[in-house]
């Protein structure tokens, strides 16, 4: 047996595997109330209803334990889901006893679909809270020039007529050229088969995280070099920046003033000088592409969505945006005072999102909670941000979306509250993480999708096609995807 069949038989082989060791070999939790069943075949089922329906799980546990933990069965382990008042414990934990890094590592399976140095070596973290958060306002005339020039040539409309776009397909297009204007610059952001290898990888790799998650760990390292593509797509990577890192490192030797020298991460992580190779900037450049395109193109798709299914609202959006780059231009500044703006951006995240399950650790040792619970090592915690963001202890009337929630709750309370602004965290908003581990790059995300958003009721007309699917997400597992049928009509507005 050789191939797919052979591989096939090993997977389902470790599935059983994985689930019999689940039960059996697992740290003690029966301390800790479960949804779904605690036998062998019941968890098994459970296991594999998980895969499909999560999100449904996740919310069902959290209606009957709003106030305490539960556990679910995946395929392959238990996982203990927490509850808002846990949030200060996620906060002052150390990475020692709830690790961020471990959680993801198993999550996203980093060593071997991204590489060994992005595994064990984060710098690029500290790169952008500091660097790249610092030139948002010199960076972001790039960014609109980049936006602006993908939907002309995207969408490439003709007179005054509607065309159907498909939209996630569309968007991620769009996020892909203006975040690589960031993170290498112009002319590679333009490059088609650059921006399809950044596409197309992303979409290797998920698949490649499904598949190596359901594999025993203890197998992991042996068979993953026949699961991934890491080799290929580094070297692939590797040689498109090849020839733009020599032109660069020529030309800071040549010069002790470089008066064009480039703004952009791959010069970042070049003056940090801690990575030599081509092939190591690659898996970083890699990393990046990754964790700024897929997050922000699934909320900007389902955005795009609430727009064209409510165009009311954006009138209202218009007047805003119109009023303040009136002012302040088309700027970094301007864009920090479109609250309407940020407000709808903030509100899909919270309808909608990415993930049910934004808050992720995993314990390195037994961890007792304020509550008392404890957590046994190895075992892994989530605090259940969509079931939160949908809790009408919470929200009021959080099935609906209400596009200036969050303006109206700044009104309330007499303004300049940050709090509720789309790059804000806390325990009754969790769309970018919580406490010092909160997603470094949401800064430059909010900017981005504020502008786009912006440039889009500025510039066109939207709508969904007659019978459209009012469906805007599709869900695996814990992960809220944009719905990949959905079309949104577009026309240019005449001014």
């Amino acid at each position: 047996m050789e191939g797919p069949y052979a591989l096939s038989l090993l997977a389902g082989a470790s599935i059983i595997l994985m689930a019999i060791v689940k039960l059996f070999k697992a740290p003690k939790l029966d301390h800790i109330p479960t949804v779904g069943s605690t036998t062998l075949p019941g968890s098994y089922w459970a296991g594999i209803k998980f895969i499909f329906a999560g999100y449904q799980v996740i919310q069902e546990g959290y209606t009957k334990h709003k106030t305490g933990a539960f556990k679910v069965a995946t395929l392959t382990s238990w996982l203990v889901i927490l509850n808002r008042n846990h949030s200060e414990d996620i906060i002052k934990a150390s990475e020692d006893s709830l690790s961020f890094y471990e959680a993801s590592t198993h999550t996203l399976q980093t060593e071997h679909t991204l590489g060994p140095e992005i595994r064990h070596n984060h710098y690029h973290i500290s790169l952008i809270r500091s660097q790249l958060t610092r030139n948002l306002a010199s960076l972001f005339p790039h960014m609109r020039d980049e936006f602006t020039v993908a939907f002309s040539e995207l969408l490439d409309l003709k007179g005054n007529e509607w065309k159907s776009v498909p939209v996630y397909s569309t968007v991620r297009k769009i996020v892909c050229r203006t975040s690589h204007r960031v993170i290498v610059g112009l002319p590679l952001c333009r490059d088609r088969d650059w921006n399809e290898l950044g596409l197309t990888y992303m979409s290797d790799i998920f698949k490649e995280i499904m598949i190596l998650r359901l594999i025993p760990r203890v197998l992991v390292p042996s068979l993953a070099k026949y699961v991934t593509k890491l080799t290929k797509r580094n070297s692939a990577t590797a040689q498109y920046l090849n020839r733009i890192i020599a032109e660069r490192r020529k030309a800071q030797g040549d010069s002790k003033e470089w008066t064009d020298k480039p703004c952009d991460f791959l010069q970042f992580l070049l003056d940090e000088g801690k990575e030599t190779s081509v092939e190591q900037l690659a898996q970083r450049i890699m990393a990046l592409n990754i964790s700024s395109i897929h997050t922000s193109s699934t909320i900007l798709a389902q955005a795009l969505h609430h727009l064209a299914a409510n165009p009311n609202y954006a009138q209202l959006l218009r007047e805003e945006v119109e009023a303040v780059i009136h002012t302040d231009g088309w700027t970094k500044d301007a864009i920090s005072k479109m609250y309407k703006v940020d407000s709808f951006l903030r509100e899909t995240q919270r309808l909608d999102g990415f993930s049910a399950v934004p808050i992720r650790r995993r314990a390195m040792k037994d961890v007792t909670l304020s509550d008392g619970t404890i957590i046994p090592k190895g075992i892994d915690v989530c605090i259940p941000g969509h079931a939160i963001h949908h809790d009408d202890d919470v929200y009021e009337n959080p099935e609906t979306f209400n596009p200036f929630r969050f303006v109206n709750v700044e009104d309330e309370e007499g303004g300049g509250n940050t709090r509720n602004q789309m790059v804000a965290v806390h325990s009754e908003f969790l769309g970018f993480g919580l406490g010092k581990l909160a997603c470094p790059g949401r800064f430059f995300a909010a900017t981005m999708l504020k502008g786009i958003l912006a440039h889009v009721v500025m510039s066109y007309d939207v709508k969904l096609e007659e019978n459209a699917t009012s469906a805007r997400c599709e869900y695996v597992g814990t992960a809220i995807l944009a719905h990949r049928s959905c079309n949104v009509m577009f026309r240019k507005r005449l001014n």
